[in-house]
């Protein structure tokens, strides 16, 4: 797989990214040598964008279980049964959307949120394809693939560059600093645990048979110049009110927001001595007002 081929693989995310307000800096954060991002669900004028938002993210949906190599399979699979274009895709909506694993479950449905937003930030702002897919497995309640929220690639400057990524969504008032820990702990946790999930699910039929390849020849040792990075989702319900003047100065507000919660997180619980892998971590902050309502809109919409 070339570069090239990546790139375009990439999805486009535009149309959800015109409801998010992304701030990327040098945030009061370690590692200080590298801009970490803040994000928001965007305003228009006074007006919230909430709806329009997870609009857009659930239109993502067929996007984030099957990619495009294998939507086209099923596409033409469909059509040869002897369905139109239009019905061929409408078959895909619906199987892409009984993958999710339904529950009167906040915490499952807020789960499915931050990953399918790490999904989308991984790709637009570190260019990488998925490797291996969150996939629930719906035939039992009781089980579900765990381990990396998600498994990216990428070439660049001549190295196979694999992104591991998490997201921590916690709708629960005051939970920031929690979040932003689990969030550094669990992807330590992927990081250690990677090899052995890649091996599981190899050759799994949701997975793209190029970038199986990929996954084969990091197993095996014969991909070279691996370099391994990492991305951390923080979703969080913020509590602290916004005051509703005009969209420059919200935006701003937003902004101080996202800085005050980066400079309020113990520096030293951030291991890099002992985990020097923590010094290719990028940080997405991401907080929501009134979180639990947006997630279970979220799930009224799947």
């Amino acid at each position: 797989m070339t570069a090239e081929e990546i790139e375009r693989r990439l999805i486009e995310n535009d149309a959800l990214f015109n409801n998010i307000l992304v701030i990327e800096q040098d945030f009061d954060i370690i590692p200080r040598d590298k801009p970490h991002l803040g994000a928001s669900i965007t305003f228009q004028d006074i007006r919230p964008l909430r709806k329009s938002f997870l609009e857009q993210l659930v239109d993502t949906v067929v996007d984030w279980v099957y990619g495009s190599e294998k939507y086209k399979e099923l596409r033409d699979q469909f059509k040869k049964s002897g369905k139109s274009d239009a019905a061929a895709a409408s078959e895909i909506i619906r199987k892409a959307s009984q993958k999710f694993r339904k529950s009167d479950d906040t915490l499952l449905a807020q789960g499915q949120l931050g990953e399918l937003l790490l999904f989308h930030f991984i790709q637009r702002y570190k260019k990488a394809i998925p490797i291996l897919r969150k996939m629930p497995i719906t035939t039992s309640s009781a089980h579900e693939r765990y381990g990396a929220d998600a498994i990216h690639y990428k070439i660049e400057n001549g190295k196979n560059i694999i992104i591991l990524g998490e997201a921590k969504a916690y709708t629960s008032k005051y939970k920031f600093g929690a979040a932003f820990e689990d969030a550094v702990k669990s992807i330590l946790s992927t990081y250690d645990g990677i090899r052995d999930e890649m091996n599981l699910y190899l050759h799994e039929d949701f997975l793209d048979k190029e970038v199986d390849a990929v996954a084969e020849a990091f197993l095996s040792n014969t991909l070279p110049n691996v370099e391994m990075h990492l991305v951390c989702l923080v979703m969080y319900s913020e509590n602290e009110r916004i005051i509703l003047n005009s969209e420059n100065e919200i935006k701003e507000q937003i902004e101080r927001i996202i800085e005050q919660r980066y400079n309020s997180f113990d520096n030293g619980k951030i291991d890099i001595e002992n985990n020097p892998i923590l010094k290719r971590v990028t940080y997405i902050v991401f907080p929501v007002w009134e979180f639990d309502a947006l997630a279970k809109e979220f799930q009224d919409m799947l």
